[in-house]
């Protein structure tokens, strides 16, 4: 009884999936020495921010200001053909715009933030992985790892990139048709298009642990949804982290190390 009432007052692990970036924060405060395992990713970060954010975010900005344009110029014509004691829709004109603008400037961001992320953890995989069996020899005393040719390591970052791209493109694609139905199907595609980007944040975050085990694609991203609703705030909190520019820089290495700790708390050692 008493564990029932815990796990409903705690949302089912929806409010501590949320809080793992945190306590990834506080174990890197009471164990300075994994810093140094994020230094090199932490550099890389820098550097493919730099190709990015003056590439992506500047034609992203163009894109914005041009839709922007259109949508200002079509309202305005809009109620300039509406009878004069209407004219106060210009100001609910002017604060639609003003929403719509800024929706395009979150999703530029969550886009720009999820690319950095892309690239930044597969460029900083080899000390993710180092920095990983370092924080489950923290947590659990021991680390399993499974040894593999570097042939065969390669083969299977390659064929996990390619099957992440299968995955969106099986999602994606049905729910960018969706989009063209106005009303629901764009509120259908939305919701949709945020999930799959959530899904795929955690599994990045998630995949240091869970690769030194060498689990299929299927095993793993059965362990995202069997753990729901936990990975999905997981995902969630990380994926708002990684969308700052800037603070990503530090918020990506900090959510690798957050996966870990949240493998080895709720998948290796389940919550009691």
């Amino acid at each position: 009884m008493l564990k029932t009432l815990k796990k409903i007052l705690g949302g089912f692990g929806t409010l501590d999936g949320a809080t793992y970036p945190l306590k990834a924060l506080i174990t890197f405060i009471k164990n300075p020495g994994l810093f140094k395992y994020i230094a090199i990713p932490i550099l890389v970060n820098i550097i493919v921010a730099i190709a990015l954010y003056s590439g992506l975010l500047y034609f992203g900005w163009q894109i914005v200001d041009g839709v922007q344009s259109d949508l200002t110029l079509w309202l305005n014509q809009l109620i300039a053909n509406l009878p004069q004691w209407l004219g106060f829709l210009s100001y609910i004109v002017s604060g639609l715009i003003a929403l719509i603008r800024l929706c395009l400037i979150v999703i530029l961001l969550i886009a720009t933030g999820f690319l950095l992320t892309q690239f930044g953890v597969l460029l900083g995989a080899p000390w993710y992985g180092q920095l990983s069996e370092q924080l489950e020899k923290l947590r659990t005393g021991k680390v399993e790892l499974v040894e593999l040719n570097i042939i065969s390591d390669l083969g299977r970052a390659i064929l996990y990139e390619l099957k992440k791209l299968v995955l969106i493109a099986v999602v994606g694609i049905p729910l960018l048709f969706i989009n063209l139905f106005p009303g629901v199907g764009t509120l259908v595609s939305t919701v949709g298009s945020f999930t799959l980007t959530t899904t795929i944040v955690c599994l990045d975050f998630l995949d240091s642990y869970l690769e030194r085990r060498r689990l299929p694609f299927r095993r793993k991203l059965a362990i995202v949804f069997k753990n729901l609703p936990a990975t999905g705030s997981f995902g969630l909190v990380c994926l708002g982290l990684i969308s700052i520019p800037l603070v990503n820089l530090i918020t990506i290495p900090l959510c690798v190390a957050s996966g870990t700790l949240f493998i080895c708390d709720r998948v290796s050692r389940p919550v009691k």
